[in-house]
């Protein structure tokens, strides 16, 4: 089954003690980057964390954060450090003399500098730690069903971009058996020109004629890129999908449209592969969403 890279998932639980609000958030990278933004209190729990995302989150940049709102006005008492409060008062108040500017509100600047407002966080307790962990597993359940979610859009679109590879095919194939008659007029009309009609060694113009009729032959890139998109949407459609793996098969995909390409002798052959072209660039495009 196919899951998106990006994802969200959100969870809040409201209980007597605060409301505890946990956050995921995913974009697109090749490994897993992870960035934890927690509580305080919570800094011990950091580990756990990580090794929970890493288990079911596989990769992506993901940003997880945990919020807590506590009903105990007591649980975090405020102590303000007056000593270092004065010292920045000051050291403001002198800056801004120095520079003729106004002195008003200083102290509100000098309170929100660092270590000057400290706050009592209590140890976590057993039981608050095990609400937000439940919290944190909802909140994750949400995040992977987002991903499969995604996935399935992903997938669908996907498989449409092979079929209309396959279906560029098959008006290649249409066109394909033209190319013979048309080469074999334009070398008899060059010879003719060249050396006059009555002088063509008839023999020897069948020789050349098998030998670029072989040189053009696309029969192998045909069956070789029908089996690539076959392999492509049997991987789309197994257990352990991923993106990666399609990623591989798309470049063998492009390679037999290359080689096709670079065989085509033709206008309508070269503007059905350059179509074909186009639907392998949307493919790898979306790829990079594919976890």
């Amino acid at each position: 089954m196919l899951k998106s890279m990006t994802g969200y998932g959100s969870a809040t639980k409201d209980l007597d003690s605060g409301k505890y609000t946990v956050e995921i958030k995913s974009l697109n990278s090749k490994f897993l980057e992870l960035n934890l933004k927690l509580p305080k209190a919570y800094s011990e729990k950091e580990f756990f964390l990580r090794n929970e995302c890493n288990k079911q989150i596989e990769r992506g940049k993901v940003m997880l954060s945990i919020n807590i709102e506590s009903n105990n006005a007591g649980a975090k008492a405020a102590t303000i450090n007056q000593d270092l409060l004065k010292y920045y008062y000051q050291e403001l108040k002198n800056t801004a003399l120095e520079l003729g500017e106004n002195t008003n509100n200083l102290l509100s600047l000098a309170i929100n500098l660092p270590e000057v407002v400290k706050y009592d966080e209590n140890a976590v307790s057993e039981e608050e730690w095990n609400q937000v962990l439940a919290t944190f597993q909802t909140a994750l359940e949400n995040f992977k069903k987002f991903r499969a979610d995604e996935g399935e859009v992903l997938e669908k679109d996907l498989i449409l971009r092979i079929e209309n590879i396959l279906t560029l095919l098959q008006k290649v194939e249409v066109d394909e058996p033209n190319r013979v008659p048309v080469f074999k007029e334009r070398l008899n009309t060059y010879l003719a020109d060249a050396v006059g009609k009555e002088n063509i060694d008839n023999n020897r113009l069948e020789q050349e004629i098998i030998y670029y009729i072989d040189k053009f032959d696309i029969t192998e890139e045909k069956v070789r890129l029908r089996s690539h998109c076959d392999y492509f949407i049997k991987t789309l459609k197994d257990k352990d999908a991923n993106g990666k793996k399609l990623g591989f098969i798309s470049q063998e995909i492009g390679r037999e449209i290359n080689t096709m390409g670079s065989k085509a002798n033709d206008a309508n052959i070269q503007r059905n592969v350059v179509s074909m072209k186009e639907e392998l660039e949307k493919i790898k495009e979306q790829l990079l969403n594919v976890l």
